[in-house]
């Protein structure tokens, strides 16, 4: 059994400790809702941008980088991976959770014969990657868990300019992103969205239950003449000026929003980490308690002992 001392020591350290923890869970508690509430009023906004490139893709043919893979020619495409992690901890297995996620889809592309480019926003992730020497081609972080306009505009440029690069100027061809969708208080997902190029994804898939790439589709009817729709739409003054203006707004809209659901599933994971943090402190004051209990017993039932035999044995002497 540890002495008394070492059972005090470890009673105030665990204190301290549940403090902080308790401490993190109300600051992130004050935060979630202000978090959560931004991230869906953003939601229609980006909804109604890519909605209205779906339509375009649905109902006009367009030869645009915006819906059409390009072809470098040389069999090994570049694919450009952004994955968004936090840029502090405590908060559970949060970016570790975006970590596998995003080891699994560059294997998953290094598989495929495609040469993945990747970014990542955050400190933890690029301190992942930095101590692992691995090639990052963007990184980005500060105020993770309430991001601005600012860094989605930033990290939009970069990956537009990526993406409509030639390839002897290593330009990609793909772009995906890697965040945690926040769902509710206790359910955020990791989810892997396929931004660009733009096609269509058939309607019977459902995506709400397991990986998180989108199932990227033509129409079941894809084949049948009389399926076909006549365009309805006319552009001015072309269809590239048009679609050029789009494809930036298209972009940062919908980081935009990837970066605030991660904002908020980066709180509720801190909140949820916290609470279990603070209550597995609270459980082992009271392990540790009733151990400091046991052994302050012991040694009065042993001081006791010890003085009755003592008083035992000087009576024997007396008699």
């Amino acid at each position: 059994m540890a002495s008394q001392l070492a059972l005090k020591s470890r009673i105030n350290s665990t204190t301290s400790l549940g403090k902080i923890f308790n401490a993190q869970e109300m600051i992130a508690s004050s935060h979630i809702a202000k978090a959560r509430n931004v991230a869906l009023n953003a939601k229609p906004y980006t909804d109604a941008i890519f909605d209205a490139v779906q339509a375009l893709a649905a109902h006009t043919h367009i030869d645009h980088p915006i819906m059409k893979t390009h072809d470098r020619g040389d069999g090994h495409a570049r694919v450009a991976v952004l994955a968004l992690t936090a840029d502090r901890g405590m908060a559970g297995a949060y970016t570790s959770s975006i970590i596998r996620e995003t080891e699994g889809l560059l294997a998953h592309l290094d598989s495929e014969g495609k040469d993945p480019q990747l970014y990542v926003y955050g400190r933890r992730g690029v301190s992942y990657y930095k101590y692992r020497n691995r090639d990052v081609a963007g990184t980005w972080d500060g105020d993770s868990d309430h991001p601005g306009v600012e860094v989605a505009e930033s990290i939009s440029s970069a990956l537009m300019d990526a993406y409509m690069k030639p390839e002897d100027e290593h330009g990609v061809s793909e772009l995906y992103v890697v965040f945690t969708e926040f769902v509710n208080m206790v359910v955020q997902k990791v989810r892997v969205l396929r931004m660009l190029p733009v096609e269509l994804i058939r309607p019977a898939v459902d995506t709400s239950d397991g990986i998180t790439m989108a199932e990227l589709a033509e129409p079941d009817d894809a084949d049948d003449p009389a399926s076909e729709v006549s365009p309805l739409y006319s552009f001015e003054p072309s269809v590239d000026e048009v679609l050029d203006a789009i494809l930036p707004k298209y972009i940062q809209s919908r980081i935009h929003e990837c970066l605030l659901t991660a904002a908020a599933s980066e709180t509720a994971s801190r909140q949820n980490a916290m609470h279990t943090a603070t209550d597995n402190a609270n459980n082992l004051i009271d392990s540790l308690t009733r151990e400091l209990n046991a052994s302050r017993q012991a040694a009065i039932t042993q001081e006791l002992t010890e003085i009755i035999g003592s008083a035992d044995a000087l009576n024997k002497e007396e008699e």
